[in-house]
């Protein structure tokens, strides 16, 4: 297994952040937003939905993957007292530090702004993603024990199939199973449903196995990301055009997977090398995500109310989450040393120079 760094992958899960907080932005606009416990903007678009709708399939199971990966990542260096010391750390510290107050801030603002008796409740909120993962990370502690360098029988069988890099669809096979057996009322609902935790899971135990198994997987999810981009492309416009995003779920799995392989192809291709905004966004995006509800809210409590064109409020929330995110994380959390393991980052003196973040 090939112990190179992996820079594609910090770049993905930086992008994967940021297009989180767009998806949570363009929430506000949509006319359910206030039943998932969004602040709802008075005039909607199904325009600008349209995007978003095809991210929301393969956002969340990429992260996953990725998590994995780093979980592999990291266990080249460490054993597993020493994952589950480090990812007490870096994922259940923030969880519970979050829940307790970083999430009760963005539910004072929901409040607020609908004249609700202000309450204070400890909640998960957006956080219920780092809640699966220190989950999945207890299930696959077994994988501790094994040789690092992944040189058995089923690991070599893997490397042996992906010489002929078209198998890797093999790999969608458990995700169709997933989708059929919970049978979710839709397949991008993730939040505290059996069906985002077993899709979780599965993406997390994935990732991990791509990395185990090194080089063949590159090689393979490289060759296939031209083809991967254009069954994708083709299933979303049937489910755009024919099902009004509600494909049958065996068909959004494969049309999920397929973006993912599209996403790490061209990420193996073009983003595998180092630079400094990579080593500072990727020290940036695990406190932006924790953050970033609190100013969304902040933001549509200040902007929508003045009843603005939806393009001026859509660019101003925009711009607001992401300065006050970026602002808050540049000048304050990474400045002071209480602060930094409460949003999982390492201690200064732990800093290394070159990029960082969960994937390692």
């Amino acid at each position: 297994m090939n112990s190179a760094r992996r820079y594609d992958i910090d770049w993905l899960r930086v992008v994967a952040i940021a297009l989180l907080l767009i998806y949570h932005i363009v929430l506000i606009f949509q006319p359910w937003a206030r039943f998932i416990g969004f602040i709802q903007s008075e005039e909607s678009s199904s325009a600008i939905w349209v995007p978003m709708a095809l991210l929301n399939v393969w956002r969340i199971p990429l992260l996953f993957l990725v998590s994995g990966m780093g979980v592999c990542f990291a266990l080249r260096k460490r054993d597993w007292k020493q994952l589950l010391l480090d990812r007490a750390k870096r994922i259940l510290l923030p969880l519970v530090f979050g829940s307790f107050f970083i999430v009760p801030i963005h539910n004072y603002f929901f409040q607020n702004y609908y004249d609700i008796n202000l309450s204070y409740t400890a909640n998960v909120g957006h956080l219920w993603f780092l809640g699966n993962i220190c989950i999945y990370i207890s299930q696959i502690i077994g994988f501790a024990f094994l040789d690092r360098s992944y040189n058995y029988k089923f690991f070599n069988g893997l490397r042996g199939l992906l010489n002929r890099p078209y198998f890797l669809y093999l790999f969608i096979i458990p995700f169709i199973i997933e989708a059929e057996l919970t049978n979710p009322e839709y397949f991008s609902l993730y939040v505290g449903t059996t069906h985002g935790f077993f899709i979780g899971m599965l993406a997390f135990f994935t990732g991990f196995l791509f990395v185990a198994i090194g080089d063949a997987f590159w090689y393979a999810v490289e060759k296939i990301k031209l083809a991967s981009l254009a069954i994708a492309a083709a299933l979303f416009l049937v489910r755009y055009l024919y099902f009004e995003y509600q494909a049958p779920h065996f068909l959004t799995s494969i049309e999920s997977m397929n973006w993912i392989f599209a996403v790490l192809g061209f990420g193996c291709k073009y983003l595998n090398k180092p630079s400094k905004i990579l080593s500072y966004l990727s020290q940036a995006a695990y406190p932006v995500y924790i953050i970033h509800m609190a100013f969304l809210f902040w933001a549509a409590s200040l902007i929508l109310p003045h009843n603005l064109p939806l393009a001026v409020n859509l660019i101003l929330i925009n711009a607001f989450t992401f300065a006050g995110c970026f602002l808050s994380y540049h000048f304050i959390i990474r400045k002071f040393t209480f602060l930094r393991p409460l949003f999982g980052l390492l201690s200064k003196k732990k800093e290394p120079s070159k990029a960082t973040s969960l994937v390692q």
